[in-house]
């Protein structure tokens, strides 16, 4: 793979983290728990650190990433063609593409059990160093 798979477990963690989040609510219901909800905020910093670290990667490594997703979704089934056609493909930003995807988190775990890499280790040490 061009991405090493740590990366990748930090996408998917953050990536979880931001698709567990709520809009704001002001009045909780009988059904809401104040102390369970998280809430997406103009000033929370998990999408900007998500979208910050996607930027950050070079060329090959997010075209690794958009791969890894197309197999989790079952796009592709062979990695070096999702690879390339990743590369070739890539028209706008990498970022707004894998974080339009609501279950990116999801296919990116996928994508990796498909190419034979448990995440569960690397995702539970990230998970300790919050």
């Amino acid at each position: 793979m061009d991405i090493s798979p740590n990366k990748v477990a930090f996408v998917i963690v953050r990536a979880r983290e931001l698709g567990a989040k709520v809009g704001r609510w002001d009045t909780p219901s009988d059904d809401a728990d104040a102390d369970t909800i998280l809430e997406s905020r103009p000033s929370d910093e998990t999408g900007r650190e998500l979208q910050s670290f996607i930027r950050g990667l070079n060329e090959d490594e997010q075209a690794a990433l958009v791969a890894i997703m197309w197999i989790g979704r079952e796009t592709f089934d062979d990695y070096d063609e999702a690879f390339q056609t990743a590369k070739e493909e890539a028209i706008g930003p990498t970022d707004a593409y894998l974080l339009g995807n609501p279950l990116l988190a999801d296919y990116l775990e996928d994508g990796l059990e498909t190419l034979g890499i448990d995440t569960s280790e690397l995702e539970d040490e990230i998970y300790r160093k919050a």
